[in-house]
């Protein structure tokens, strides 16, 4: 059976798929595993297996689904009987009552966790550890923040991925179990898929599936408001898309030729990734011209000799929060990853410098998709231009250390130069011993900005910082009072 063409369903979500698959069986014995299998991965209406002797039907073994959290295996078995037996017995009925109880579950889980799309999140740990578990919470911050519900957290141990299906077949059969029994319709991983295995996975499961890639790519649209970011967001998701456009059935069939064309004509695919090509091409040349603005702009404050100091971190750290608090107003920024994605320039005041611009950035994280440091690098450009960074360090959060390396190496790999201040926020929710340790190793200021505690101590820092650079304070600069 498990070699068999199973079409499609065409039916709704919370549904069976509407083929009841019957085959026979040459010599004694019930439903094999990979039968059952077949049953369970085709959500299939049920699954029999007809018992031939002498060419005669005999036995019949039949199986459905079981619902969800029942406590039986994902399905239940009758007892085998003669054939004939089972000629009056009511399938419709069954399968109907197995539907109804599917929906049920549906509606309660829509009524505890709202609307979202509930998906299973899988992280593959190739030895890395306890820094697995943190990337896999990571990603389930990144589902919530793009509208998600994740349902369960699953880490794979594989120190060598499987290039069809990243983590093995067997794996894939206990994701989907797993999916079925939490009425999740998403499986998200937390590596990147390449277009094989994102492919054969989908096929394997009946699940939508996503890599961690994609998840970033769907808050940056979320939250591009300004027509720069959205044409920045744009132009990442059609270069993830491009290498992945492949043709499914009717998609691979030639268009006509037609009077007034030469060849064969095209095939959809190629019309496809044609069309793709040309809108890069068309959102490439829109942002030259917002880099082209940007330069002048930049050229701009130069010539007035206002300094430019670029808040840079890793994403929620507190980035828009803190540049409010320095630039005296605005609303505070939002609790969500890449919030800001347009960046917002302030106008500041230092004592013993004068008058400054704040600039906020994109907020940076683990492995950041190529395609984003490539359509923001006009925008990333403000942090190498500007003369001071502040780096924005969360205090209260665990991993922070290796989030203030993931920064680093970030700016290093765009090539900023310039100094940094290191500011520790959130410094009211940090445990005593964190924000002890993180000082001995790494120095910076603590600060929170939602109470205002070191706002003060850090425009001093900053201060002394620009003036080092050899940044000339502006003849009229004071220091006012802050209250």
């Amino acid at each position: 059976a498990k070699d068999l063409p199973i079409p499609e369903g065409a039916r709704g979500e919370w549904r069976l798929s509407g083929f009841r698959l019957l085959h026979t069986h040459l010599a004694k014995g019930g439903l094999s595993r990979p039968d059952l299998s077949v049953l369970f991965l085709n959500r299939l209406d049920s699954l029999a297996a007809l018992e031939v002797e002498d060419g005669r039907p005999t036995t019949l073994h039949l199986a459905f689904l079981s619902p969800p959290k029942a406590l039986e295996e994902d399905w239940r078995i009758l007892p085998p009987k003669p054939y004939f037996q089972y000629l009056e017995f009511d399938h419709r009925a069954e399968v109907e009552a197995l539907e109804e109880e599917l929906a049920r579950q549906a509606r309660v889980r829509e009524l505890v966790d709202g609307s979202g799309e509930r998906a299973i999140l899988v992280g593959v740990d190739r030895g890395e550890g306890p820094e697995a578990e943190a990337y896999l919470a990571e990603l389930a911050e990144l589902t919530r923040t793009a509208g998600g519900v994740p349902v369960k957290k699953v880490l794979v141990f594989r120190p060598h991925l499987d290039p069809r299906y990243l983590v093995g077949l067997g794996k894939l059969e206990e994701l989907k179990s797993l999916a079925y029994h939490e009425n999740a319709s998403t499986l998200i991983f937390g590596l990147e898929l390449t277009p094989t295995q994102a492919r054969e996975i989908e096929k394997a499961t009946g699940l939508k599936v996503l890599d961690r890639t994609q998840l970033i790519l769907d808050i940056f649209a979320l939250h591009a408001k300004t027509p720069e970011a959205q044409t920045q967001v744009e132009l990442a998701q059609l270069r993830y898309l491009l290498p992945r456009l492949v043709g499914k059935g009717k998609e691979l069939s030639r268009l006509g030729g037609g009077i007034g064309t030469r060849g064969p004509g095209e095939t959809k695919l190629e019309v496809d990734r044609r069309r793709l090509q040309e809108r890069i091409a068309h959102l490439s040349h829109k942002l030259q011209e917002y880099t082209r603005r940007r330069e002048e702009a930049r050229r701009q404050r130069k010539r007035r000799g206002i300094p430019l100091i670029a808040v840079v971190g890793y994403t929620n750290a507190g980035k828009t929060t803190l540049l409010q608090a320095l630039a005296r107003g605005g609303e505070p920024g939002e609790d969500k990853l890449f919030a800001t994605l347009r960046p917002l320039t302030r106008r500041g005041f230092l004592p013993g410098v004068g008058e400054v611009l704040f600039t906020d950035t994109v907020g940076f994280i683990r492995q950041m998709p190529q395609e984003l440091l490539t359509a923001f690098r006009a925008t990333l450009e403000e942090v190498r231009e500007a003369d001071l960074l502040i780096h924005v360090l969360d205090a209260s959060e665990e991993g922070a250390m290796g989030r203030y390396r993931v920064v680093e190496e970030l700016l290093a790999e765009l090539g900023v130069e310039a100094p940094r201040v290191l500011a520790l926020s959130k410094v009211d929710r940090a445990a005593p011993y964190d924000l002890f340790y993180l000082r001995e190793k790494l120095g910076g200021v603590p600060v929170s900005a939602l109470k205002g505690t070191g706002v003060s101590e850090l425009r001093e820092a900053l201060a002394e910082a620009l003036l080092k650079v050899g940044v000339r304070p502006q003849p009229w600069a004071q220091a006012p009072q802050y209250t």
